[in-house]
Order: C-alpha cells, then sequence, then structure tokens
C-alpha cells in the first residue's frame, strides 16, 4: 500500500480496543491509528486525545472518507458489521472485523461477495490462531502426541453477569438482533474457529438450544454435535446460567494414545494425558493479544506474506453456528 504504512481507522472504541487489539496496532512497525469513530463524538474525542489519534469523528462514512485513512478496524456490535465492512472496501480500504464476522451466515456471504468484486481483502479477528497457546496445541495434534484423534468434546459453562439481571437495560450480547444470538454466538466462535483452524472444515452440525435461566430471551443453554470433513466426530455443550461452582472452560482432544486438555478463554495449562503420566505445558500469551493476528494482516497488505484469517475461512464459523441454533 501507498508509503508503505498501514493507517487505521477505528469504527468503534469499546473496551476490545482498549485492552485486546488498540495498543497492537500502534506497537506494530509500519502500522499506526490515525482515526477513531464513536456515535458519542465526546466519547470518540476523549479516546483519540488519550492515545494521541489525530483525528475523531461521530460517522463512519466520514472516518472512511479520510485520505488518511487506507484501511479501517471494526469494532461494533456485530449487527453493524457487514455495513461498514461493505462501506470501507467500496471504498477501496481494507477491512479488519471484530469476531463474530457478522450476525448471520447470510450476511458473512454478502461481505465476501464484495470483497470478491472489489478485490479489497476483508479480515476477521480470530486472533487465537496466532497466539502462542493454541499454535502448541495444534503442534501436539500434529507432531502425533496423542496418536490418531477420534472425538472432540466443548464443554463451558459460566454463572450469569450481572448486566444479565438487568431486564430495562440487557447487554448488547444476549440481543439476538444486535449480537446473533445470546453469549453462544459471542464466546463459542472462538472455540469453532480453532477447532477448525486444526482438524479443517465441519461440514455437518445440529443442536438444541433452550432458555434456563429465564434472564433474557436469547438461548442461554446449548448442545451440539458436529463432523469435520476427515470424518472426526465432536461434541460441545455451553451453559451460560450455572451456578459459579460449574464454571468450565474446557476442550478435550481424544485419541488413540492420549488426550490433550485446554482452555480457550482462561489460558490454563496446556495438559497433556498419556501411556507416560499427566503433563502440564505452560505458555505465556503477548499482553495485546491480537497482536500478532494484526502483524499477520499488516504483513499481508503491505505484500510480505498472505494472512488467511481471511472473510470465508470466518464464514465458516457462522455457518456451523447458524446450523446448531436452527438459523439455517
Amino acid at each position: 500500500m501507498d508509503n508503505n504504512i498501514i493507517r487505521w481507522g477505528f469504527i468503534g472504541c469499546g473496551e476490545v480496543t482498549k485492552y485486546k487489539s488498540g495498543p497492537a496496532f500502534q506497537k506494530i512497525e509500519n502500522s499506526e491509528v490515525v482515526a477513531v469513530m464513536s456515535r458519542n463524538r465526546q466519547k470518540a474525542k476523549a479516546y483519540a486525545l488519550e492515545r494521541g489519534i489525530p483525528q475523531w469523528y461521530d460517522d463512519a462514512q466520514e472516518l472512511i472518507n479520510d485520505k488518511d485513512v487506507n484501511a479501517v478496524y471494526i469494532a461494533t456490535p456485530p449487527s453493524s458489521h457487514a455495513t461498514y465492512a461493505i462501506m470501507a472496501m467500496k471504498a477501496g480500504k481494507p477491512a479488519y472485523i471484530e469476531k463474530p464476522m457478522a450476525v448471520t451466515y447470510e450476511e458473512c456471504c454478502r461481505i465476501n461477495r464484495i470483497s470478491h468484486e472489489t478485490g479489497v481483502p476483508c479480515f476477521v479477528a480470530y486472533y487465537r490462531r496466532y497466539l502462542p497457546y493454541f499454535k502448541k496445541v495444534k503442534s501436539l495434534i500434529k507432531e502425533g502426541a496423542i496418536g490418531n484423534v477420534i472425538n472432540i468434546q466443548i464443554r463451558f459453562a459460566q454463572p450469569p453477569r450481572n448486566l444479565d439481571y438487568n431486564r430495562e437495560n440487557l447487554p448488547w450480547r444476549v440481543q439476538p438482533d444486535i449480537a446473533g444470538g445470546g453469549y453462544f454466538y459471542d464466546l463459542a466462535p472462538h472455540q469453532l474457529d480453532l477447532l477448525q483452524e486444526i482438524f479443517g472444515c465441519i461440514l455437518e452440525a445440529g443442536g438444541y438450544k433452550s432458555n434456563r435461566g429465564g434472564l433474557y430471551e436469547a438461548e442461554d443453554t446449548i448442545s451440539a454435535c458436529f463432523k469435520f470433513e476427515n470424518g472426526l466426530v465432536g461434541s460441545g455443550s455451553w451453559c451460560f446460567v450455572a451456578h459459579d461452582s460449574a464454571r468450565e472452560d474446557r476442550i478435550e482432544v481424544i485419541g488413540d494414545k492420549g488426550m490433550i486438555c485446554f482452555s480457550v478463554f482462561t489460558y490454563d495449562p496446556i495438559t497433556l494425558h498419556t501411556e507416560k503420566g499427566c503433563e502440564e505445558i505452560k505458555v505465556e500469551n503477548p499482553i495485546y493479544v491480537q497482536q500478532p493476528l494484526i502483524q499477520a494482516v499488516v504483513d499481508h497488505l503491505l505484500g510480505k506474506s498472505v494472512c488467511t484469517c481471511d472473510g470465508e475461512s470466518a464464514t465458516l464459523t457462522n455457518w456451523v453456528m447458524d446450523k446448531i441454533l436452527g438459523k439455517l
């Protein structure tokens, strides 16, 4: 790209940009943040001044039109991802979208179609693919540490969050028209994307959903089964209204010579179970967890390498979630 500098404009400046992604854009060589946008202009201004960002907006189109912006980071709730990504790509500016890519599989397909028509790339923030912790899990499996993999199990449970009890002002993450579903649509994408990164595409999926807690209308409990292109099968259970004593964040990969267990959100030590016993493997991740992926995106845009964390690969995860929830 021109001047060999990727100059980012942020659409949205919420929590994820403060702690997981925003600082990384500034730390990476040949990358800088030159503009931010929030519907609340004062919020955008305060965010920009605090971080030394020269421009701020309360209108997304104005940010996209800014001549100094040549790539756009979309960090808004999922219901607006497709609109903003398409606006950016039609303006010739690559888009980097927070996950999930959109609220439905169909919206993901729309984004991909515009990317193909314009020739402008689109990336999605499935940053766990690039973290050392999950690269270690993948390498153990590929090296045959547990032999031939025969089954996968996802188990996730957490208690309600305090805001879930506020019926007058529920979090956007449990409003399906904004989020695509409940917490399943917000958290499960990382788990399902990782498994497809390691084992290939999921070609069959189905499930059952229920609302057991009655705190909001979206599903809060889900059970699912899925099958990968290589014939490997797996299952998953998610509960977002569990008692604190039932809290769990665990994926088990079962092989004919052992088992690997790991977490997706808490980064507990990876455990390798074999005939030699149980080995705990600790792997540190960078402070700003999106930095390795953002580095890969910047390198891609500068023509140095290819980042495969694109819209097409991310769409597969939305398809799986929509199949599990009965949306397809």
